[in-house]
């Protein structure tokens, strides 16, 4: 594991312009969640995993339904 805070670990991978980034620190761990941002730096707050995993479904899958967007 690296050393760097997690505000530059957010802001790097950010950059790198992944779908998806999940944040899980003592509060999302207590909680059973993850915090979910997604591309752009929109934070989707903090959620079930099970809801994200529903929500990264949908969005497989609207995308296959729709090869174009």
């Amino acid at each position: 594991m690296r050393n760097e805070k997690i505000n530059y670990k957010i802001r790097e991978h950010s950059l790198r312009k992944v779908p998806y980034l999940l944040v899980v620190g003592g509060r999302e761990r207590e909680a059973g969640g993850v915090a979910v941002r997604a591309r752009g730096g929109v934070d989707l707050g903090t959620m079930a995993i099970h809801s994200f995993v529903e929500r990264l479904s949908d969005d497989v899958s609207s995308k296959r339904a729709n090869p174009a967007g």
